[in-house]
């Protein structure tokens, strides 16, 4: 396992994180999301997509678990699950999910993809937690009402599995 650590300073960052992801993607491979709310797994998610050429907008399935996106050359489809709302790994195998003929994008994965898929990306996503003042303004310094102070996120990809054995982030 080999594990490497970014910082993400913006959203657009953030996509072309997924963008550069995506181009060391195959069918068969999987990606668990890690991170908290709005810390960025749809956006470096959306990234992927548009980097895959894959039809339709990249959006979060968090009311439909798992979203299938086709892609415009054909080559395996993006499959993009939300597995918050499930409680145990059986749950993600009922859905049916091609994981050899696809590429795979679990978010909330983490203890529901390890027994269907012992290669593995995870990525991990933390953002700030800083407290709030009076006036909004996290101990950061950032206002997080403002597009501009938008506050750097701390990624972690680890490889786990020979499949990623050799790829350099």
């Amino acid at each position: 396992m080999t594990e490497v650590n970014l910082t993400v300073a913006t959203p657009e960052a953030m996509n072309e994180l997924g963008r550069r992801v995506a181009a060391e993607l195959r069918a068969g491979d999987v990606i668990v999301l890690t991170g908290d709310l709005g810390a960025g797994k749809t956006t470096l998610t959306r990234g992927l997509g548009e980097a895959l050429g894959v039809r339709g907008a990249v959006t979060s399935p968090t009311f439909v678990i798992a979203r299938t996106h086709p892609r415009d050359s054909g080559g395996a489809p993006l499959v993009h699950v939300d597995a918050y709302r499930l409680t145990d790994p059986l749950e993600l195998d009922d859905l049916d999910i091609d994981f050899a003929g696809s590429i795979v994008v679990v978010e909330w994965g983490r203890g529901m993809v390890e027994p269907l898929a012992p290669q593995r990306l995870e990525i991990d996503i933390d953002r700030p937690h800083g407290a709030r003042d009076e006036a909004g303004i996290h101990s950061s310094g950032a206002d997080p009402d403002i597009e501009s102070d938008v506050e750097p996120r701390t990624v972690t990809l680890r490889s786990v599995g020979e499949r990623w054995a050799g790829v350099t982030w």
